[in-house]
């Protein structure tokens, strides 16, 4: 199987990683609750990450979705080993919130609803393409 990635500026894709990242710094700065901040800020993560990607890889969705969702694993995995207190980076409050210092089922959750949202979205434009064509 072919699977062609190619890098491609795509603008659109862009636009939403520049909002989507506003949001995400907007969540950290100004949320200390128990909804937005850990539950929607881990759901809009994958989101932000798989239109990063796509802003500048021709892949395929579906090839896209599964590395964002295999590096958010990933770093769910590594915040479970406490890879933050491994490298020597615990006292980084930058490492602390990139990476993260403490593993949850929640945040698994969260991300693999975020990319099922993803899913859903690009389903939904395929079809209304299709719609325009026909």
């Amino acid at each position: 199987m072919n699977l062609p990635l190619v890098f491609n500026f795509n603008e659109k894709y862009a636009i939403l990683t520049l909002l989507l990242f506003v949001i995400e710094v907007s969540i950290a700065l100004f949320f200390r609750d128990r909804i937005v901040r850990p539950y929607i800020g881990d759901l809009l993560v994958v989101i932000l990450l798989y239109c990063a990607l796509k802003s500048v890889i021709n892949a395929p969705v579906w090839v896209a979705i599964v590395v964002v969702l295999c590096f958010a694993y990933t770093i769910e995995t590594l915040q479970y080993l406490h890879i933050v207190n491994i490298i020597g980076l615990q006292k980084s409050r930058v490492a602390m919130i990139v990476i993260g210092n403490s593993f949850s089922w929640e945040d698994i959750a969260m991300y693999t609803l975020g990319v099922l949202l993803v899913v859903i979205a690009e389903q939904r434009v395929l079809i209304a393409k299709r719609k325009k064509i026909i």
